[in-house]
């Protein structure tokens, strides 16, 4: 991993401050949960150390995101709150802002692109948004959404780039801290920066020796280069939706650029790993930015060895079909599931002889699909693929190693 010092100021950073992010806090207390930060032993015991979990997973739009629109918000002129307000959002600061907007009776509207899936547009209408679609890419929706806060006079709610929303995002840290004290590093997800503006200034004004690891999806490393001062592709179907930022805020980065240790990169497999050990261990959803913080820790085990870090769940709205998805790669890459391509002459028995042989070695068989026509094989020979479970690795290696005993030639198919 490339590493390249970032240079933290000890003093609180003037553009934000704790005063700012505990006002945020006392301004929206009763109105979000106060989720609970708990310890990990399985986690703990599995990186090296010692992991603290915030679960803002358990928001009621299942986000932190509710944090800082509903800061923003109530501190909204009333001219302001008359009018309504207005975003550009697919995602988690949508619902947040739509859930809190309509609960204090402002009219809100949310501008999304075409292309954004139904059930996203249907969560934020059950929680009181009004939907305009507008654009084939976000930035379209985004530029929408600007001429719209011009001609009706709407006030514009960013989702991170904002002091107001910053802060309110910052009272995560102050929960976290009250309830765990002996945190000593926080690895914090970053998509435009908001969330780790907010906790980094309010656990630097609290523990000024806390470390502070931001954490972004390798494909879009946009925070990572520009506090690096480095050029880096951003783009790609990452896991990690609610981090696809391509344009870091200006005002975060400013944030930022004083007050972190360093930004490191997780990888796709990472992502996915850690949030079905979430599931697994932890037995919670979270989408794939919510699981950046633990993807970082097992991806950097040196970095967090014997230090209390503190992890936040930012969020776990994720398609059903995508987790499931996550969660059986996760099964073949452990070695529970297996997909095995085995060459047969075409003729009676072939298959079922090798079928005995997954009974024998007791690996049970989930699919199987024949190959006659699309194959560089002889006109009488076929390829069988079969999709099997077993207990683990080791056991389907010994199945492999049986099959090929009996002069069959078998591939295993792995797992990108």
């Amino acid at each position: 991993m490339e590493t390249t010092a970032l240079m933290p100021e000890t003093q609180e950073n003037a553009l934000l401050t704790l005063a700012d992010v505990r006002a945020a806090a006392e301004r929206i207390a009763g109105q979000v949960v106060r989720t609970p930060t708990l310890y990990s032993k399985t986690l703990s015991a599995i990186t090296g150390a010692n992991i603290w979990i915030k679960f803002e997973n358990l928001q009621f739009t299942a986000a932190y995101k509710e944090r800082g629109a509903l800061n923003a918000l109530l501190l909204l002129p009333e001219e302001q709150r008359q009018r309504g307000v207005i975003a550009a959002s697919a995602g988690n600061h949508a619902q947040g802002l739509s859930y809190h907007g309509t609960r204090l009776g402002l009219p809100v509207t949310i501008v999304m692109p075409k292309t954004t899936p139904t059930v996203k547009v249907m969560q934020t209408e059950a929680v009181g948004g009004k939907v305009v679609l507008e654009g084939e890419t976000f930035d379209e929706a985004y530029a929408y959404a600007r001429s719209m806060e011009k001609q009706l006079g709407l006030t514009f709610v960013h989702p991170f780039d904002e002091r107001n929303v910053a802060a309110g995002q910052g009272t995560v840290a102050l929960e976290m801290l009250e309830d765990a004290p002996e945190i000593d590093m926080l690895a914090v997800p970053i998509g435009g920066g908001g969330l780790l503006s907010g906790m980094g200034t309010a656990a630097r004004g609290i523990k000024p020796g806390i470390g502070l690891i931001g954490v972004q999806a390798q494909l879009f490393p946009s925070m990572f280069a520009k506090l690096k001062h480095l050029e880096l592709p951003c783009g790609g179907d990452t896991l990690a939706e609610g981090i696809a930022v391509k344009e870091p805020g200006t005002f975060t980065s400013s944030v930022l650029g004083g007050l972190v240790d360093d930004v490191v990169l997780v990888d796709e497999p990472a992502l996915e790993s850690a949030l079905a050990l979430l599931l697994q261990i932890e037995k919670t959803v979270v989408e794939g930015a919510g699981a950046a913080g633990l993807a970082a820790v097992m991806q950097n085990r040196e970095m967090f060895a014997g230090r209390n870090v503190g992890i936040v769940l930012t969020g776990a709205n994720i398609d059903t079909r995508l987790l499931a998805n996550v969660l059986l790669r996760d099964l073949a890459r452990s070695g529970r599931l297996g997909r095995l391509r085995i060459t047969l002459q075409d003729r009676p028995g072939a298959l079922f002889k090798v079928v005995e042989e997954f009974n024998r070695h007791q690996v049970n068989i989930l699919e199987v699909w024949h190959q006659r026509i699309f194959t560089s094989l002889p006109a009488k020979g076929l390829t069988a693929e079969i999709e099997c479970e077993a207990r683990d690795r080791e056991q389907i290696d010994r199945l492999v190693a049986g099959l090929r005993g009996k002069g069959y030639d078998v591939v295993q198919v792995e797992l990108g």
